[in-house]
């Protein structure tokens, strides 16, 4: 009699032969959303704006002739000329260098910001949504004791005892008081998630929770995250700002955004090149920035107005595709 035991299959090939196929999914979903992205107007334009920034940021101090320390003692508070494109301050520092400078320091602090505040939160939120309980409660408590704190009185006060530690002690106190809003919508959002088909089969099969949080959790709530980290980018970048326009930020010699606004705000008026072109640079930074924020929010949202119209496009494509088609039989039946 043939012998039909059937031979159990190895979970790792089956795993292997899956990951070609999900790599691809993953690749048209990239492409796909990032052309629903440049579909998006405003984040087209939003997108450039803050290429074209970054390129001033980082290349700008390159290609200057001066540095944002350098005095030219025969140049004080001149106009935008061809030797000092942005004019000089009162000083003879080139503003060109200074605005590259400064607008390179409050980037810096505003990408590690929004990076490390984001990956707090994604973290403390889903961990927090997915055990439950006590550990629940705990992390709800210290998120709930954190919102109700005078941040920036807190960073007002700190700061001033930590000048000499450079600015990377700011960006960690920026941080600190920057994820925990973020950090309840994503516990919120992995209640629903870990109630799916998948996570529960992924439990019930031994795999350990932390590697569910990491490879089932957070890739189901990664499109809040990018969303969120992007526009988290903005608002680091304005707190900075904030803070070293009090005084309480960057320190000199160092510049930022920040400084410069505060040191030249009275020269608004009488020589407003040393104003406008670091509070222009940041005014446009924000703007840039949100409107990157909607669009991802659109691209990476099928019930979005963007998709919406993607599929609205689709349609009429193929209805008229149809049409063409009965046009075609029509012409064909009648020349028979």
């Amino acid at each position: 009699m043939t012998d039909t035991r059937i031979e159990p299959v190895d979970p790792t090939l089956v795993a292997r032969s899956d990951t070609p196929a999900r790599s691809t999914r993953q690749g048209n979903r990239a492409v796909q959303t990032v052309r629903r992205l440049f579909m998006n107007r405003g984040a087209g334009i939003g997108v450039v704006v803050v290429v074209l920034l970054f390129a001033f940021a980082f290349l700008g101090p390159l290609v200057s002739p001066w540095q944002y320390s350098q005095i030219d003692y025969t140049s004080f508070t001149r106009p935008p000329s061809a030797a000092h494109w942005f004019g000089t301050n009162g000083i003879g520092q080139d503003v060109f260098a200074q605005t590259a400078r400064g607008m390179q320091k409050s980037l810096l602090i505003g990408l590690l910001v929004a990076v490390f505040s984001t990956a707090i939160a994604a973290i403390t939120g889903a961990a927090a949504g997915y055990f439950g309980g006590w550990v629940d409660r705990i992390v709800m408590f210290f998120v709930d004791m954190l919102l109700v704190l005078p941040s920036f009185l807190i960073i007002a006060i700190i700061s001033p005892r930590i000048q000499n530690a450079g600015w990377i002690v700011l960006v960690v106190l920026i941080t600190v008081f920057g994820w925990m809003i973020t950090a309840r919508v994503v516990r919120a959002m992995t209640l629903s998630v870990k109630e799916r088909e998948f996570v529960r089969a992924a439990r019930y099969m031994g795999i350990g929770p932390f590697r569910i949080i990491f490879r089932h959790i957070l890739p189901n709530v990664a499109s809040f995250l990018i969303i969120d980290g992007t526009i988290q980018v903005a608002t680091a970048v304005l707190g900075e700002t904030t803070l070293s326009y009090f005084g309480f930020g960057v320190q000199a010699p160092d510049v930022s955004l920040g400084t410069l606004i505060a040191q030249n705000q009275a020269n608004a008026l009488t020589s407003p090149w040393l104003f406008y072109f670091a509070a222009g640079a940041l005014v446009v930074f924000a703007i840039a920035a949100n409107l990157i924020g909607d669009g991802l929010r659109d691209a990476l949202d099928p019930t979005s107005t963007t998709g919406k119209r993607e599929k609205r496009n689709r349609r009429r494509d193929q209805n008229q595709a149809a049409v063409d088609v009965a046009a075609l039989n029509t012409q064909a039946g009648s020349g028979a």
